[in-house]
C-alpha cells in the first residue's frame, strides 16, 4: 500500500546573506518510513531539517506538514504541528545545568494540567524507552558517554509522543557497536510507535540497515530520492563516489552477513 506525504516541501529556498544554500528544493516524506538524509560538507542537511521543524524561515517555498501549511500557520496552529514533532540534536543539546529527568520533563511542561508525579513518571518512561537505565534520570548530562547523552536527546525528543522525530547525526562520534545500537533503537521504536524518522547521517551503515529511501542533497536541491538500490543506480560523481567507495561495498557486506 503506498503511503502518503506527512510532509511535502515545494520550491524551498534558503539562504545566508548572499549565500544560497537551497533553491527550488522539493520532497515528500512519506509517512511511517525512515528517510536518510546524505550529502556533501555544506549542502544544508541540517538546514533542511530546521527549516521543516520550524526552528528557521526560509527565504521561499511552501512546507506542509499533516496536511497543513506549516509556514502560514497563525501561531496557535504552529503550536499544534510542532506537538506533534520531537527533535534530537547532535550530542543531544541537553541543558547542562539539568539532570536526564529534568531534560525529558521541558517539553512536558508545555502540556497544561499535567501534575508534577505524573510528568516524572511519564519522563521515567520516556528515559527506559531510549535504553538508559533508571539510574540516568538523577545524573547530569556531564556524567554521561556520548552514547548516554544521544540516548537522553532521544528520549526528550520522544516526550509527547510525536508523529515525526528529526534526527541530527544521531550516530556520530559513536563507536561502531555504540552506533549499531542506536540505529537498532530508531528501527524499533519507528516500527513499535509508527513514527515517521527524518534522519540527517553521514553513516554508511545506518543507511544501509534501517532507512527506507534515501534523500540526496547535492546542487542546492534533493538530488534524487529512493531505496539503496536507487542509488547505486545514479550517474552522478558525488553519488557515484558515496555509495559506490570502500566504506558503502563494507557497509552493505556487513549487513548481509547479519542477515
Amino acid at each position: 500500500m503506498e503511503r502518503d506525504a506527512i510532509i511535502r516541501i515545494r520550491g524551498l529556498r534558503n539562504q545566508f546573506g548572499p549565500q544560497v544554500i537551497h533553491e527550488n528544493l522539493d520532497l515528500d516524506v512519506m509517512r511511517g518510513e525512515v528517510l536518510g538524509v546524505v550529502g556533501g560538507s555544506g549542502t544544508g542537511k541540517s538546514v533542511m531539517l530546521r527549516t521543516i521543524a520550524g526552528l528557521r524561515r526560509p527565504q521561499a517555498g511552501s512546507i506542509e506538514i499533516f496536511g497543513q501549511d506549516a509556514l502560514g500557520a497563525n501561531d496557535a496552529a504552529r503550536r499544534e504541528i510542532d506537538l506533534r514533532m520531537g527533535v534530537m540534536f547532535q550530542d543531544g543539546a541537553l541543558f547542562s545545568s539539568l539532570t536526564v529527568r529534568e531534560n525529558v520533563e521541558v517539553p512536558l511542561q508545555n502540556v497544561r494540567g499535567l501534575p508534577p508525579k505524573l510528568r516524572r513518571e511519564l519522563a521515567d518512561l520516556k528515559i527506559s524507552m531510549s535504553g538508559l537505565p533508571y539510574s540516568a534520570g538523577d545524573k547530569y548530562p556531564s556524567e554521561l558517554s556520548g552514547g548516554m547523552r544521544k540516548r537522553a536527546g532521544l528520549a526528550r525528543a520522544l516526550a509527547l509522543d510525536p508523529e515525526i522525530l528529526f534526527l541530527d547525526e544521531p550516530t556520530a562520534g559513536l563507536d561502531p557497536i555504540g552506533a549499531a545500537a542506536i540505529d537498532t533503537l530508531v528501527q524499533q521504536l519507528s516500527r513499535a510507535l509508527g513514527l515517521t524518522v527524518f534522519l540527517v547521517t553521514h553513516d554508511l551503515d545506518t543507511l544501509h540497515a534501517i532507512c527506507d529511501r534515501i534523500a540526496v542533497l547535492a546542487e542546492k536541491r534533493v538530488l534524487v530520492t529512493g531505496p539503496m538500490a536507487r542509488m547505486l543506480e545514479v550517474d552522478h560523481p558525488w553519488v557515484r563516489e558515496y555509495f559506490h567507495g570502500p566504506r558503502s561495498r563494507a557497509a552493505a557486506d556487513a549487513l548481509q552477513r547479519n542477515a
